[in-house]
């Protein structure tokens, strides 16, 4: 089968992989001319993990992420309110998560998929169907013809509502998040750690992302900042270490040490969105796939883990059914109600997070006083085995 990709993020490439390999005849297109990640790393828990080992890609991204062994809470003030290790959900799951550099993901995917099928500088501006095939068109006035198109093309999707035949809209969470990478030192976690500072309803992590596939570099942390605010109170000026100095003052000396250390000039601010659960993911000869089906508040760590399962779903059905249309019906039905489930705990978790409810904020911090881990790793583990290779 010919397939058009549109979007040559992480969904967009693991798909590009995964129909490769069941025989079908794949090009990706992005209207980007360079690409850049979005985002410092990318927390592949053991669900996305299984999926990349499936696709040939498990050890070398194993190789390259970072060793997460374990997991803390502190109050903002640096007080421990909880730790424990990690291995229990990682034995029952079969798989340790693999938290890494999204350049080095991005760069292993593209390896695999091959540049030569990656086509930058592509705005994909509309398509038609027809009874024989999808015709997708270009801003540079060209156009491909292919018997299917997968949109992937991320949050903020030009083609979403074409293919939902309605306006979607993006909804703002409540909460910007500023995120980095820093050099791994021992002065600000442990390097086999997790480790979230929570309080004032803002969050702050450190998450272990390895040393790149070359393994010559420095380890590092993926890091963010996590604060809730009205969209018109972001502050202009592009200061990112005066915002955060402003926000965590009296904070941790750990998170101290953190905004004194970054650089400014990787960090990114977002401001985080979801769009609510859709009916569908599929119109004919088209499917939605990763964050242009399911944008969702990164709460749950399941952005990037939701579009490599989607990958694996779709090349899958269109393996085991002779017909697109029987396919596209059968990725519809495996996906829709996984992703509006996560969408929507994630959404929760977010709120409860961020003091969307305050006093459902203290009662989590309360909570997790009293925290041995067991219930944290259930729900990571509920999360991880209603995924398509548990």
């Amino acid at each position: 089968m010919n397939i058009v990709i549109i979007g040559a993020g992480m969904g967009g490439l693991t798909a590009a992989l995964a129909l490769q390999q069941q025989g079908h005849q794949v090009s990706v297109h992005d209207r980007v001319r360079e690409l850049r990640p979005a985002g410092a790393a990318l927390s592949i828990w053991s669900n996305g993990a299984k999926i990349l080992h499936e696709l040939g890609l498990g050890r070398s991204i194993e190789q390259a992420s970072g060793n997460m062994e374990a997991m803390r809470y502190f109050n903002h003030d640096g007080a421990l309110l909880t730790g424990f290790s990690l291995a229990p959900l990682y034995g029952a799951v079969g798989q340790p998560a693999c938290p890494i550099a999204r350049s080095e993901l991005q760069r292993q995917l593209l390896a695999a998929v091959g540049h030569d099928n990656v086509h930058l500088g592509e705005h994909c501006v509309d398509f038609q169907t027809d009874a024989n095939g999808v015709t997708v068109s270009f801003e540079n006035g060209q156009t491909r013809r292919a018997d299917l198109l997968i949109v992937a093309d991320g949050t903020h999707s030009r083609l979403r509502d074409r293919v939902a035949g309605k306006t979607i809209e993006r909804r703002y969470c409540g909460y910007v998040n500023w995120n980095v990478r820093v050099p791994a030192q021992d002065d600000l976690a442990p390097l086999d750690h997790w480790d979230q500072y929570i309080g004032r309803h803002q969050r702050v992590s450190l998450m272990p992302m390895g040393r790149g596939g070359n393994g010559e570099h420095q380890p590092e942390f993926y890091c963010f900042f996590d604060v809730p605010l009205p969209l018109e109170a972001l502050d202009d000026s592009g200061d990112y270490r005066a915002e955060l100095r402003h926000h965590f003052s009296g904070w941790a000396p750990e998170v101290m040490r953190l905004i004194e250390r970054f650089d400014p000039a990787l960090m990114a601010r977002v401001p985080i969105h979801d769009i609510d659960p859709l009916d569908s993911l599929v119109a004919e000869r088209v499917a939605l796939l990763g964050d242009a089906a399911h944008a969702m508040a990164p709460d749950l760590g399941q952005g990037g883990c939701q579009a490599m399962e989607d990958a694996w779903v779709l090349a899958k059905a269109l393996s085991e059914y002779s017909d697109l249309s029987g396919a596209l019906n059968a990725y519809d039905q495996a996906r829709v109600d996984r992703v509006s489930d996560i969408i929507l705990r994630a959404r929760k978790r977010a709120d409860m997070t961020h003091g969307q409810d305050p006093a459902a904020t203290d009662q989590w911090y309360q909570e997790l006083a009293r925290e041995d881990g067991r219930h944290i790793m259930a729900g990571m583990q509920k999360t991880i085995e209603g995924g398509p290779l548990a």
